[in-house]
């Protein structure tokens, strides 16, 4: 090294000589300086989980080459097995989590400490900072004021154009079907444009038309930033800014910003010069269906300040984020289920008829009179976790029930994927079996056992409206259809920021007369 230095400095002038050498004396420190604090790092990892066993990992890559394509959900499942309460995961050597995968450790989820933002943040220069990756006062603060638009008198109104988004997608399959009996379709592709298509009517009542019109600019930014979101995520090398910010995907990332940032920007101004109209002309809001935007803009803190527009354009941007896709992955999987148990399927159908009779709209209080239509919901969503692994990064030491403890500071992650197929807990969980649902085992079954939506005070706050979305597409689907399973194309479950397909979810569809 010293002799390459003496090489160098003797063919540059004095001045570049000098400058050469202290640039590279500095790039040597700071190297120095990052290999110390990784060092410390993983030291501190080593001593905070040295007490909790776990699958066997590499120093550098960690447990990476055993969490890739479909073996990532089918290792932490088997890894449940053979460590039921909590083992620690490495993703490369210096970041680590101790996963937890039974309801008496999951318990620790009732604390309320804060996100670990990893993943969200790759959404943070879309969704802004609202309630999904805040922390602290600001999220209560927005928790507490945006509460009132999950109210049950505003779903309630949601029920409407829900039913008409759906009954769109429907009519799309029926001539895709009258095409090709056989057509094999898949899933996804039609229920993302569907829930995003419902989402924007129910949190602008904008009709989109996305079913029939996916060159819609602001729908195709959605799909873009969506993707690219979920590209980054499983991209190491994209995990830095410096480098991604200068590669083609985030030179897209950027550019659809831009254009869904615009499309928000334009409906919030809009709709706030129709209620300064409206309190002008002393017309209440209560004679429309108020949406997801009015409640956001009549939300007050408790100075009687409004939300800022930058926040009002996060949340907005938020929900659009976390309401379309998650919903998606959701119904998908409950199709695949439906698929993959005709009995069920034919019970479910049996009693939505006896519900509607000739109805061809589905009302509120419809819902509720739907008890094994809901059990089916709940345990696709046990089987398939629309969410598989929630993090949080602890404020203050813990110590579980058997005395093991973690420092502050330390991350765990709630690995739902492998609680809700805990032996332990469900018996055989690869079977498909609503009445674990049922009134009477429901009341057995442990609080923490069955967490969808997470637990604790940073629950999901938009679960009822997914349930509601859920029930209202599976009972309509099942009035036009019989879902067939397509054995030439079985999924294969990934994780992500949600649980998605690798290869889809391709079902065949029967009309029924």
């Amino acid at each position: 090294m010293e002799s390459l230095m003496d090489i160098l400095c003797f063919w540059l002038p004095g001045n570049l000589s000098q400058l050469f050498q202290l640039t590279f004396v500095l790039i040597l420190t700071c190297v120095m300086l990052k290999a110390i604090q990784l060092f410390q790092r993983r030291q501190k990892l080593l001593k905070d989980f040295r007490d909790f066993p776990g699958p066997p990992s590499h120093w550098l890559y960690g447990n990476s080459h055993m969490l890739k394509g479909g073996a990532e959900l089918r290792n932490l499942v088997k890894w449940t097995e053979e460590y039921p309460y909590y083992f620690p995961l490495w993703f490369g050597g210096f970041l680590a989590f101790l996963g937890i995968n039974h309801p008496e450790s999951a318990k620790v989820y009732s604390r309320g400490d804060p996100k670990c933002l990893i993943l969200y943040n790759f959404a943070v220069p879309w969704i802004g900072r609202g309630l999904l990756v805040l922390n602290g006062p600001k999220w209560q603060q927005h928790r507490k004021m945006l509460t009132p638009g999950f109210h049950y008198e505003i779903l309630k109104s949601y029920v409407t154009p829900i039913t008409e988004s759906v009954k769109v997608m429907l009519g799309n399959w029926e001539k895709l079907i009258l095409e090709d009996p056989e057509v094999s379709l898949e899933m996804y592709e039609h229920v993302s444009l569907m829930t995003l298509d419902s989402i924007m009517k129910c949190a602008f009542s904008c009709q989109s038309n996305c079913q029939m019109d996916r060159e819609n600019p602001y729908i195709k930014a959605i799909f873009e930033l969506t993707f690219l979101v979920y590209q980054r995520a499983k991209t190491p090398l994209y995990h830095s800014d410096l480098i991604y910010w200068f590669t083609s995907p985030g030179r897209r990332f950027r550019k659809a910003c831009r254009l869904a940032h615009l499309h928000t920007d334009k409906v919030i101004r809009e709709r706030v010069k129709v209620l300064q109209d409206e309190q002008k002309s002393g017309k209440s809001l209560k004679k429309r269906r108020l949406d997801f935007l009015d409640i956001l803009l009549q939300a007050k803190d408790e100075k009687g300040n409004p939300l800022p527009h930058e926040d009002l354009r996060a949340e907005v941007d938020t929900f659009m984020f976390t309401g379309h896709d998650t919903t998606a992955c959701g119904i998908a999987w409950l199709f695949y289920c439906m698929a993959q148990n005709p009995e069920h399927q034919e019970r479910c159908r049996e009693e939505i008829k006896e519900v509607l009779g000739d109805q061809e709209i589905i009302r509120w209080d419809d819902l509720g009179k739907m008890p094994y239509v809901t059990m089916c919901i709940k345990e696709s969503l046990r089987l398939y976790s629309v969410v598989p692994l929630i993090a949080r990064v602890l404020e203050s030491p813990l110590t579980f029930d058997d005395g093991k403890t973690l420092s502050e500071g330390c991350v765990i992650g709630l690995n739902i994927f492998g609680l809700h197929r805990n032996r332990d807990v469900w018996g055989n969980p690869e079977v498909f079996d609503p009445m674990r649902f049922s009134p009477e085992n429901s009341c057995l079954r442990h609080p923490y056992a069955y967490l969808p939506f997470s637990a604790g005070p940073r629950n999901c706050i938009g679960q009822q409206f997914a349930l509601i979305e859920m029930k209202v597409v599976l009972a309509l689907t099942l009035l036009h259809f019989e879902l067939e399973p397509d054995p030439a194309n079985p999924p294969i479950p990934v994780a992500q920021v949600v649980t998605r397909s690798e290869n889809g979810i391709h079902l065949k569809l029967k009309k029924l007369l």
